[in-house]
């Protein structure tokens, strides 16, 4: 499965009550970049870049995947390169409770 073609099953996977009070944009940036939009409880997946993202995540597309569905340790994977982080760091350790990688 291709990290776009992930991406975008995050509205079905995302958990409100995880979320709560949060409104923010996450680009992830991979092969074909996509960001998603947090916002007033819900969540939604566009294709392209963001002009205004607060959290940008940078990876190749396995360890992305690898990462969503909770194979890849997030904090393994930043000290190791595979994984680069721009902006509010605080948001990118947060996101993983945003959403059930079981549902990925």
């Amino acid at each position: 499965m291709s990290a776009a073609a992930l991406l975008h099953k995050l509205p079905a996977a995302f958990n409100a009550s995880q979320a709560a009070g949060t409104n923010c944009t996450i680009q992830f940036m991979c092969s074909t970049p996509v960001h998603a939009v947090i916002k007033n409880g819900t969540c939604t997946v566009n294709d392209g870049q963001s002009p205004n993202a607060d959290v940008t995540i940078t990876m190749e597309d396995d360890d992305l995947v690898a990462l969503m569905k909770g194979e890849l340790n997030g904090m393994t994977a930043f000290m190791t390169g595979k994984l680069q982080i721009e902006g509010d760091l605080m948001l990118a350790q947060r996101m993983a409770s945003f959403f059930d990688a079981s549902k990925l």
